[in-house]
Parts: C-alpha cells; structure tokens; sequence
C-alpha cells in the first residue's frame, strides 16, 4: 500500500479503512513529561522525535454576544482549556489560597441569586478538585439559569486545521464545565457534584439526577450543534465515571446512554467523528458503549492497570462497528520493561486488534513517565505491524 501521511493514517484507521502500518500515537501529552524530557520543546518536537503520528488538542470557544456574553478578561486558557465565556448574570473571580500542601486557588461564579464556589488543587503532573462546585441541590437551577451558552469558534478550528495540513490529527472534545469538567453528562455532573454523591442519588433522588443531566446535555447539545463546518478530526466524549469500574450497566442505562447518545448524535450530525473516552472498565459494556453512537472508543485499560480489557475478546464482540484507541499497558511497557518486552507487548496487541484496521495503538489514557528508549521502541515496532 502506499505510504500514508499521519493524518491520513489516523483517518482511515477512524473510519476502519484500511492503512499502510499500525498508526501509533499517545493520548494528551502531559507538560510535566515535556519539561522533563523536553524542555523548551513543543508537542511537535516530542512527535517528530519518536515517529508517532500527531495529534493537535485544541479547545476554541466563543461567546454568544447577542445574549451578552463575552471573554473572562484577563483569562489565560492552560492546559488543553478554552477561554472562559462570561456575562452580566455569570462571572468568575479567582483567589490563591497559601500555606497548603498543594498549590490551591478558590475559584467564584457569581450569579445574581448565589454565589457558587469551586476550590483546585494541583502538583506538577496533575490537577484535582478538592472541593465540589454544586453543595446543594437547587444550585443546579443558577446553571440552568445563568450560565452562558459557549460556541465553538469554527475559525480558529479551521486556522489550526489549515496550518496542519495532513500532518496532524486536529482532535478537540465536547464542552467541559467551566473551571474543571470532562466531556461526557454523567461525568460533568460526577465532577461538580461528587461521583459516590451521584451513585447514591441516583437511588434517593432519581429525578433530581434526570434533571441535572438534562441541564448538561443541553448545553453540550447546543455546543456539538455549533461545530458545524469545525474542521476537527475527532471529538472526545465521555468519562471514566461512567466505566464498569464505577458504575453498574444498570445506572450506565439509565442515567449515562440516554444523556450521552443524544449529544454524540449532535455532534455526528454536524459533521464530526466522536471518540467516546472510558477510563476504567469496559467489558461488561462494550455493546452499550457501541451503542452511543460514537465511531471510536477508548481506552481499553487493561487489568494491570485497573482495567478489565481483553483485547482478543473485545475485538471478537465489537470490532466491526468501531475502531479501537489504546490497549496499551504504559505504566509496565513505558517504564521498567526491557525494549524487547516493549515491542512483543506491541505485536501482541496488534495481533489480538489489529486484523482488518480500526485499530490505533496509543498508551491507555495520559502517560507520566516514560524512558525514551522504551517509546522509541512502541512506536517502532508498531510502524512494522503492516497490512
């Protein structure tokens, strides 16, 4: 076959067509990694270094001015965040909180009728919330209320498409909360509200859930609409709080397919392919994830990494009806294993995923630590898994 450009690549293993090798890549690269490894250097640097094909995240929201909406003034968008959209019924102030063990900042949305409260923290590798954002019920309502409509800025989508060219998978995901969330309904609300707060009122309180998820997934409705003409490769949505590991199929039926489905159905019919992400367990779900709607699904965890993925089975059950993104262990083949064990854990999974493409290797979710020997060595042998 001949030789495919990366994005060209990454396409057709989305759209399950064939391609010339394995594509091969990671999920969101950490800065941590970067300044370690790579000081000074970009995304592309690190790509172009071990030969994986690249991906470009980019989140660009804009406001709905003719409902008084605009930019957070002052707001510098960090790691793989959009600008903030603000208006005269929702704004944010910031505050450092010194003296903890961690880095903390307290963040405020002001509303006319409540004031709302988030508190971060942070290390150098990753970011949590240590205090959740909706403590009451009825705080649900000021969101309903108050909160303004982001858009996606199709423009500066289209900039960093044109600037790629076919060099790179231009990937982005479904609006997030502000301040911290994740793509998927179910796993917004787990953030905002607390995932076991979320398992437990899903049996006290089944219709305040219902409507906290419909509050969510019609903002994410309405933003999946805007992407229209977006030239995004691929939409993230999901979350690992709607995995196996979480939550049963039963809770996953009921309170995650319905919310989810609707918003990748969307996104779909603006025109975007949709990666539904699920950190975590995914055997006893692999149908009901098919289900979605979504043309990919990842991470596909395996066990020594808290997941339950079998590779061979899953590709039995599901493999033609979606393509596959990660399988990889990167806590074992990224750190201590010899470059040979890192390159038979390759051909092992492209030997139980890979017949007939729709398949991407990539690490299972983020990565923190990798010897470069040991990436030279994934992305290598998988350049040598051909069709």
């Amino acid at each position: 076959m001949k030789t495919m450009s990366p994005r060209q690549r990454l396409v057709a293993a989305l759209d399950r067509r064939p391609t010339d090798h394995l594509p091969v890549t990671t999920h969101h690269l950490m800065r941590s990694y970067l300044k370690k490894y790579f000081p000074g250097k970009t995304d592309a640097d690190f790509f172009a270094t071990f030969g994986l094909d690249p991906i470009c995240w980019i989140q660009a929201h804009r406001p709905d001015q003719s409902a008084g909406a605009d930019y957070e003034p002052g707001q510098v968008p960090g790691f793989l965040e959009a600008q903030r959209i603000v208006s005269p019924t929702w704004r944010f102030e910031h505050r450092d909180v010194p003296g903890r063990e961690y880095a903390t900042t307290r963040h405020a949305i002001v509303t006319p009728r409540k004031t709302l409260n988030l508190e971060l923290q942070s290390n150098e590798f990753t970011a949590w919330v240590s205090e959740r954002l909706i403590k009451e019920k009825s705080d649900i309502d000021l969101i309903a209320e108050f909160a303004p409509q982001p858009l996606c800025d199709v423009a500066a989508i289209n900039r960093c498409a044109e600037a790629h060219g076919d060099t790179t998978l231009i990937r982005g995901n479904i609006n997030c909360f502000e301040l911290y969330g994740q793509p998927g309904c179910w796993q917004d609300a787990c953030v905002l509200y607390g995932v076991e707060e979320m398992i437990l009122a899903t049996y006290d309180d089944p219709e305040w859930v219902h409507t906290f998820l419909g509050i969510l997934r019609d903002r994410k409705v309405r933003f999946a609409d805007s992407m229209q003409g977006a030239r995004y490769d691929l939409i993230e949505h999901g979350g690992g709080d709607a995995s196996s590991t979480v939550i049963s199929p039963k809770v996953f039926d009921e309170f995650v397919a319905p919310y989810d489905h609707a918003v990748i159905a969307h996104a779909r019919a603006a025109g975007q392919r949709v990666v539904y992400h699920t950190c975590g367990g995914m055997m006893p779900l692999l149908e009901r994830l098919v289900g979605l709607g979504a043309n990919a699904l990842e991470t596909f965890t395996p066990p020594a990494m808290g997941g339950d993925m079998d590779l061979a089975e899953a590709k039995r059950r599901i493999g033609d009806k979606v393509c596959f993104i990660g399988g990889f262990d990167q806590n074992r083949f990224f750190t201590t294993a010899t470059p040979a064990e890192t390159r038979a854990e390759v051909r092992r999974c492209f030997r139980e995923a890979g017949a007939g493409g729709g398949f991407i290797l990539s690490p299972s979710d983020h990565f923190f630590e990798a010897k470069p020997e040991l990436l030279h060595a994934f992305a290598d042998e998988a350049r040598q898994c051909t069709y």
